[in-house]
């Protein structure tokens, strides 16, 4: 594994109950695994989401999904894990437990206690997310009092942050460019249930003459959203690119652009293959698709494929970004299809492109 770019993938604890173990992540192509999700309390300690998944269920020859995670470095020095806390579900303690001085000490020596605990490198921060300059504020004082809990070279410190200009904007981003490892940029779900029509949801660019997106103060491309955070002084090598490793598809359509009747999320190995092996490459936006036709089809089905995600690495190298992320990492399939080994060999070919 070379270190001069990341290939992180998330594992989610819950997939062990679809016999998707630490263990069935592409290891050999993976930087960094970061366990989603532990929770948090407004006194700033932390809960487990799912006690039985993390330190129970039989995972890897291991008891629970934690112990197989620290596991997994027995044979990968060049291996880094983080645990993730909070999530999409889970972040509604984080407002109160920032804006408490004394919550977010307790917060911070919290995390590295369980880092401690269980043979982790550091703590990703996934607050969804700070939505008022004061929100903003609170999380900057959050991140400075996990550095001096997480002192560098020994522990990493990441967050994930959304595209949108509602969360970033609240934000000092060159501060957080200096206390952060790295920032895992979300840059998928560009279109969903919120919105009133279809699209590509995780496209690298915005098409040229076509309906982007009718969500307002949300960057509605990967690129929309890079330049955005560069333009504010957040360091190009600790960007790093979010992929979906799953479907968003919108029945009743077959196009961009139009209104749906049922919009759903599937993960990329549940997909048909068909769907991938056939499906059609907007070059314009660097984005994947397949229009379901069948009976009780799903309509226009919005993904990745490993040509999009060979794209989005090479455009990683032109802008100089730290490199790629999956959500999620057990979302993969193994062989040609898969998106991790796609990303991997572009990020580490001798090619650059835009």
């Amino acid at each position: 594994m070379s270190p001069s770019f990341v290939n992180a993938a998330y594992y989610p604890c819950w997939r062990i109950y679809r016999d998707l173990p630490p263990s069935s992540l592409q290891l050999d192509f993976i930087s960094h695994v970061l366990y989603a999700f532990v929770l948090i309390n407004t006194d700033g300690t932390l809960r487990f989401l799912d006690e039985h998944a993390d330190c129970t269920i039989a995972a890897d020859g291991e008891q629970g999904c934690l112990s197989a995670v620290s596991k997994l470095k027995a044979h990968r020095p060049w291996l880094k894990t983080l645990v993730s806390m909070g999530g999409g579900t889970g972040s509604a303690e984080f407002p109160a437990m920032a804006a408490d001085p004394a919550a977010r000490e307790t917060f911070a020596r919290s995390c590295r206690e369980f880092v401690d605990r269980w043979g982790f490198d550091g703590v990703d921060i996934d607050w969804e997310c700070p939505e008022t300059p004061q929100d903003g504020a609170n999380y900057m004082a959050l991140l400075h009092a996990l550095r001096r809990a997480l002192p560098r070279p020994r522990y990493l410190l990441t967050t994930a942050l959304p595209v949108g200009e509602y969360c970033l904007r609240h934000l000092d981003l060159p501060t957080a460019g200096h206390l952060l490892d790295y920032l895992n940029l979300m840059a998928y779900d560009f279109v969903g249930p919120w919105t009133d029509v279809c699209g590509h949801q995780g496209q690298l660019l915005p098409p040229p003459g076509k309906l982007e997106h009718t969500h307002p103060n949300l960057r509605n491309s990967c690129h929309g959203a890079v330049e955005y955070i560069l333009s504010r002084g957040f360091p190009a090598t600790k960007l790093i690119l979010g992929i979906p490793v799953y479907a968003r598809s919108f029945e009743g359509t077959h196009g961009v652009g139009q209104p749906f009747t049922k919009a759903e999320e599937m993960d990329y190995n549940e997909m048909p293959r068909e769907w991938i092996h056939q499906a059609s490459i907007d070059q314009s936006a660097g984005a994947a698709s397949f229009v379901d036709r069948s009976p009780g089809g799903k309509g226009f089905v919005s993904f990745d494929v490993p040509e999009t995600v060979q794209r989005k690495a090479e455009y990683v190298k032109w802008m100089g970004l730290g490199g790629l992320f999956y959500w999620t990492g057990v979302g993969d399939i193994k062989g040609p299809e898969s998106l991790v080994w796609a990303g991997y060999q572009a990020l580490h070919s001798n090619s650059q492109s835009s």
